[in-house]
């Protein structure tokens, strides 16, 4: 595994392969890697000659008031998990790298960007699509992977490919849970004992909704009103929102028909879980 650590040092190791003729599967991160990064990093291999990854902790994505000193950072470890999955690169930019003295530029996907996470924090997905869009300009990937998971996240990085044209595939591949259906995630490990006992609360209540869709109740009303019994009724859990959304743009549905995404974001202790489910 090659560890590259200055753009230049990439676009001469993507020249190489590119001349090769060889095709590279591109897995974004910010590190503290688990199981569904892996299985991000095992669906770019089937498909692909070569996969590289990045882990960039962004401070272009996070709030002055969040969570950006203590983001969870492990270069040693996940350094062991990308080698033993076989990953060919794994690049390390630095914050100096990314946005040098003087930096203006930035990438902003209008509207979609603005609802769910984004009402809460604002700047957010500005951040995450810029710094996409310099490691797609500089890795030049023939498919980007990501999680489900960061659902909204998802349709905006869709969004931004396809308005500027990246020649790009954008693979996105199903939430990898825990064994109770805590959706994993990095920001799991800040949970206490008792949060994360209660922390399937989440997936329980996306479950409810589509058992509740499924029987034939179209009402987004009385979803959410369902999902939230359930969420404080069996959890100390702060609801931050739960909504019923066109899964392409975002917008609130009035009724559920088809192509909607049931997203959610709750508080247990000062740790932020999110979750979603595509109907």
């Amino acid at each position: 595994m090659i560890i590259l650590r200055s753009i230049s040092a990439v676009q001469k190791y993507i020249k190489k392969i590119k001349d090769a003729h060889k095709t590279i599967g591109f897995v974004p991160t910010m590190g503290a890697l688990h199981q569904g990064h892996m299985n991000l990093v095992r669906q770019a291999r089937q498909h692909h000659n070569k996969v590289i990854v990045s882990i960039f902790v962004n401070p272009a994505q996070f709030g002055p008031s969040e969570d950006f000193k203590k983001y969870p950072r492990q270069i040693k470890q996940d350094s062991l998990f990308l080698d033993d999955e076989k990953v060919d690169a794994v690049f390390y930019p630095t914050a100096e790298m990314m946005y040098p003295r003087g930096y203006l530029t930035y990438v902003n996907v209008e509207s979609v960007s603005e609802k769910l996470c984004g009402h809460y924090r604002s700047g957010h997905f500005r951040g995450v699509a810029t710094v996409v869009a310099k490691l797609l300009n500089i890795i030049r990937p023939d498919t980007i992977y990501l999680g489900q998971k960061d659902g909204q996240q998802v349709v905006v990085l869709e969004r931004m490919v396809k308005d500027l044209n990246f020649p790009v595939k954008v693979k996105v591949i199903p939430t990898v849970r825990e064994k109770d259906g805590l959706a994993m995630s990095s920001r799991n490990r800040y949970l206490t004992e008792t949060d994360r006992q209660q922390a399937p609360v989440l997936w329980q209540a996306l479950k409810l909704a589509k058992q509740m869709i499924v029987s034939g109740v179209k009402d987004p009303a009385r979803i959410e009103n369902a999902m939230r019994a359930h969420i404080t009724q069996n959890s100390q859990a702060k609801i931050q929102y739960i909504e019923l959304v066109d899964k392409n743009t975002l917008e609130t549905v009035t009724e559920c028909r088809k192509n909607f995404m049931i997203a959610a974001a709750i508080y247990l202790g000062a740790t932020r879980l999110i979750d979603n489910i595509i109907v």
